[in-house]
Protein backbone atom coordinates (compact mmCIF):
# COMPACT_ATOMS: atom_id res chain seq x y z
CA UNK A 1 0.00 0.00 0.00
CA UNK A 2 0.73 3.24 -0.24
CA UNK A 3 2.26 4.04 3.55
CA UNK A 4 4.44 1.06 3.30
CA UNK A 5 7.44 1.81 4.62
CA UNK A 6 9.03 -2.05 4.62
CA UNK A 7 9.98 -4.51 1.89
CA UNK A 8 7.49 -6.40 -0.17
CA UNK A 9 6.47 -9.96 1.30
CA UNK A 10 8.77 -12.23 -0.18
CA UNK A 11 6.95 -14.94 -2.98
CA UNK A 12 10.69 -17.09 -3.74
CA UNK A 13 12.95 -18.57 -1.88
CA UNK A 14 15.66 -15.69 -2.30
CA UNK A 15 13.85 -12.71 -1.44
CA UNK A 16 13.15 -14.82 1.91
CA UNK A 17 16.96 -15.16 2.51
CA UNK A 18 17.29 -11.37 1.87
CA UNK A 19 14.74 -10.61 4.51
CA UNK A 20 16.47 -12.80 6.86
CA UNK A 21 19.92 -10.92 6.16
CA UNK A 22 18.29 -7.78 6.44
CA UNK A 23 16.81 -7.84 9.60
CA UNK A 24 20.39 -9.65 10.90
CA UNK A 25 22.20 -6.58 10.49
CA UNK A 26 19.63 -4.39 11.81
CA UNK A 27 19.39 -6.08 14.74
CA UNK A 28 23.31 -5.37 14.78
CA UNK A 29 22.87 -2.12 13.89
CA UNK A 30 20.04 -1.16 16.21
CA UNK A 31 22.26 -2.91 18.75
CA UNK A 32 25.46 -0.83 18.10
CA UNK A 33 23.45 2.52 17.96
CA UNK A 34 21.81 2.20 21.41
CA UNK A 35 25.25 0.70 22.97
CA UNK A 36 27.39 3.97 21.73
CA UNK A 37 23.98 6.24 22.39
CA UNK A 38 24.21 5.30 26.02
CA UNK A 39 28.07 5.39 26.66
CA UNK A 40 27.76 9.27 24.76
CA UNK A 41 25.21 10.18 26.61
CA UNK A 42 27.11 8.54 30.07
CA UNK A 43 30.26 10.75 29.07
CA UNK A 44 27.94 13.78 28.67
CA UNK A 45 26.16 13.94 31.89
CA UNK A 46 29.03 12.40 34.02
CA UNK A 47 32.48 13.05 34.66
CA UNK A 48 33.67 10.17 36.31
CA UNK A 49 37.35 8.76 35.46
CA UNK A 50 38.63 5.64 36.04
CA UNK A 51 42.20 5.76 36.51
CA UNK A 52 43.31 2.24 35.19
CA UNK A 53 41.34 3.05 31.80
CA UNK A 54 43.18 6.54 31.11
CA UNK A 55 45.34 4.60 29.22
CA UNK A 56 44.82 0.54 28.65
CA UNK A 57 46.20 -1.89 25.78
CA UNK A 58 43.51 -4.59 26.94
CA UNK A 59 40.62 -2.12 26.20
CA UNK A 60 42.05 -0.66 23.14
CA UNK A 61 42.52 -4.37 21.92
CA UNK A 62 38.57 -5.34 22.67
CA UNK A 63 37.27 -2.50 20.70
CA UNK A 64 39.40 -3.14 18.10
CA UNK A 65 38.44 -7.00 17.32
CA UNK A 66 35.19 -6.37 18.57
CA UNK A 67 34.12 -4.42 15.39
CA UNK A 68 36.14 -6.88 13.14
CA UNK A 69 34.39 -9.17 14.74
CA UNK A 70 30.60 -7.96 13.59
CA UNK A 71 32.00 -7.40 10.14
CA UNK A 72 32.40 -10.65 9.46
CA UNK A 73 29.09 -11.72 11.26
CA UNK A 74 27.63 -9.16 8.66
CA UNK A 75 29.85 -10.29 5.70
CA UNK A 76 29.54 -13.82 5.73
CA UNK A 77 25.86 -14.17 5.12
CA UNK A 78 26.25 -11.52 2.33
CA UNK A 79 29.00 -13.49 0.27
CA UNK A 80 26.06 -17.01 0.62
CA UNK A 81 23.59 -14.72 -0.31
CA UNK A 82 25.58 -13.54 -3.49
CA UNK A 83 26.82 -16.79 -4.47
CA UNK A 84 22.98 -17.90 -4.35
CA UNK A 85 21.74 -15.51 -6.55
CA UNK A 86 24.49 -16.04 -8.89
CA UNK A 87 24.15 -20.07 -8.98
CA UNK A 88 21.60 -21.34 -12.21
CA UNK A 89 21.04 -25.16 -11.14
CA UNK A 90 18.79 -26.82 -14.09
CA UNK A 91 16.22 -24.82 -14.77
CA UNK A 92 12.91 -25.84 -16.05
CA UNK A 93 11.89 -22.93 -18.44
CA UNK A 94 14.03 -20.47 -20.53
CA UNK A 95 12.92 -16.74 -21.28
CA UNK A 96 14.52 -13.85 -22.64
CA UNK A 97 13.55 -10.33 -21.80
CA UNK A 98 14.58 -7.24 -24.45
CA UNK A 99 14.58 -4.27 -23.16
CA UNK A 100 13.22 -1.18 -25.73
CA UNK A 101 12.41 2.44 -25.22
CA UNK A 102 9.88 2.09 -23.78
CA UNK A 103 8.99 -1.07 -23.80
CA UNK A 104 9.60 -5.07 -22.67
CA UNK A 105 9.61 -7.94 -24.95
CA UNK A 106 9.91 -11.37 -23.89
CA UNK A 107 10.59 -14.60 -25.76
CA UNK A 108 10.09 -18.18 -24.52
CA UNK A 109 12.71 -19.63 -25.78
CA UNK A 110 11.95 -23.51 -24.88
CA UNK A 111 8.61 -22.96 -27.52
CA UNK A 112 8.69 -22.10 -31.17
CA UNK A 113 7.58 -18.82 -32.15
CA UNK A 114 6.56 -17.56 -28.42
CA UNK A 115 7.08 -14.04 -28.43
CA UNK A 116 5.08 -10.57 -27.67
CA UNK A 117 5.50 -7.38 -26.45
CA UNK A 118 4.74 -5.83 -23.33
CA UNK A 119 3.09 -2.11 -22.67
CA UNK A 120 2.10 -0.22 -20.21
CA UNK A 121 -1.93 -0.05 -20.28
CA UNK A 122 -2.60 3.65 -20.51
CA UNK A 123 -4.45 5.27 -17.68
CA UNK A 124 -8.04 6.33 -19.93
CA UNK A 125 -7.99 2.33 -20.89
CA UNK A 126 -7.44 0.90 -17.45
CA UNK A 127 -10.15 -0.61 -15.71
CA UNK A 128 -11.39 -0.08 -11.83
CA UNK A 129 -9.38 -2.89 -10.57
CA UNK A 130 -5.72 -2.61 -12.42
CA UNK A 131 -3.43 -0.12 -10.97
CA UNK A 132 -2.09 2.65 -12.32
CA UNK A 133 1.26 2.86 -14.03
CA UNK A 134 1.80 -0.31 -13.07
CA UNK A 135 -0.30 -3.05 -15.47
CA UNK A 136 0.39 -3.96 -18.98
CA UNK A 137 -1.53 -5.48 -21.59
CA UNK A 138 0.55 -8.86 -21.95
CA UNK A 139 2.07 -10.16 -18.95
CA UNK A 140 4.68 -13.09 -17.88
CA UNK A 141 2.97 -16.19 -17.47
CA UNK A 142 4.93 -18.97 -15.43
CA UNK A 143 4.40 -21.86 -13.09
CA UNK A 144 4.83 -21.67 -9.52
CA UNK A 145 7.52 -23.76 -7.67
CA UNK A 146 9.48 -24.24 -10.96
CA UNK A 147 13.18 -23.05 -11.69
CA UNK A 148 13.04 -19.94 -14.56
CA UNK A 149 16.24 -18.85 -15.59
CA UNK A 150 15.74 -15.76 -17.28
CA UNK A 151 18.16 -14.18 -19.96
CA UNK A 152 18.07 -10.20 -20.12
CA UNK A 153 19.15 -7.65 -22.84
CA UNK A 154 18.65 -4.55 -24.73
CA UNK A 155 18.02 -3.23 -27.73
CA UNK A 156 18.99 0.58 -27.36
CA UNK A 157 20.33 1.28 -23.82
CA UNK A 158 20.35 0.26 -20.46
CA UNK A 159 17.55 -1.01 -19.10
CA UNK A 160 17.29 -2.84 -15.68
CA UNK A 161 14.67 -5.63 -14.96
CA UNK A 162 13.24 -5.62 -11.71
CA UNK A 163 10.45 -7.23 -9.36
CA UNK A 164 11.28 -6.67 -5.58
CA UNK A 165 9.09 -9.23 -4.42
CA UNK A 166 11.24 -12.23 -6.05
CA UNK A 167 14.48 -10.02 -4.89
CA UNK A 168 15.73 -9.73 -8.06
CA UNK A 169 17.35 -7.00 -10.43
CA UNK A 170 18.94 -7.42 -13.52
CA UNK A 171 20.79 -4.88 -16.00
CA UNK A 172 19.54 -5.73 -19.66
CA UNK A 173 22.64 -3.80 -21.36
CA UNK A 174 23.28 -3.58 -25.33
CA UNK A 175 25.27 -6.44 -26.57
CA UNK A 176 25.19 -8.68 -23.86
CA UNK A 177 23.53 -11.26 -22.41
CA UNK A 178 22.83 -11.18 -18.41
CA UNK A 179 21.18 -14.21 -16.67
CA UNK A 180 19.59 -14.94 -13.30
CA UNK A 181 18.09 -17.84 -11.92
CA UNK A 182 14.61 -17.42 -9.73
CA UNK A 183 11.63 -20.00 -8.57
CA UNK A 184 8.82 -18.36 -7.20
CA UNK A 185 6.91 -20.36 -4.07
CA UNK A 186 3.44 -19.42 -4.50
CA UNK A 187 0.76 -17.87 -7.26
CA UNK A 188 -0.01 -14.14 -7.98
CA UNK A 189 0.57 -11.53 -9.56
CA UNK A 190 3.77 -9.36 -9.25
CA UNK A 191 4.97 -6.09 -10.33
CA UNK A 192 8.11 -4.00 -11.18
CA UNK A 193 9.51 -1.58 -13.20
CA UNK A 194 12.45 -0.42 -15.05
CA UNK A 195 14.81 0.37 -12.84
CA UNK A 196 17.58 2.02 -14.79
CA UNK A 197 16.76 5.70 -16.40
CA UNK A 198 16.83 5.09 -19.58
CA UNK A 199 15.13 7.65 -20.92
CA UNK A 200 12.05 10.01 -21.35
CA UNK A 201 9.32 7.45 -20.96
CA UNK A 202 11.59 5.19 -18.08
CA UNK A 203 9.13 5.37 -15.48
CA UNK A 204 6.10 4.13 -18.04
CA UNK A 205 7.79 0.41 -19.02
CA UNK A 206 6.58 -1.86 -15.93
CA UNK A 207 6.95 -5.52 -15.69
CA UNK A 208 4.16 -7.81 -14.43
CA UNK A 209 4.77 -11.57 -13.55
CA UNK A 210 1.76 -13.94 -13.62
CA UNK A 211 1.90 -16.86 -11.37
CA UNK A 212 0.14 -19.79 -11.98
CA UNK A 213 -0.14 -23.71 -11.38
CA UNK A 214 2.02 -25.46 -13.47
CA UNK A 215 -1.36 -28.15 -14.25
CA UNK A 216 -2.50 -24.88 -16.07
CA UNK A 217 0.55 -24.04 -17.37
Amino acid sequence: TWKTILLQDSASPLMEQLLFFHDHTMMILIIITILVSQMLLSMIFNSFIHRFLLEGQLIELIWTILPAVILILIALPSLRILYIMDEVNNPMISIKSIGHQWYWTYEYSDYKNLNFDSYMIPTKDLNSFNFRLLEVDNRIIIPFMTQIRLIVTSADVIHSWTIPSLGMKIDGTPGRLNQINFSINRTGIFYGQCSEICGANHSFMPIVIESISPYFF
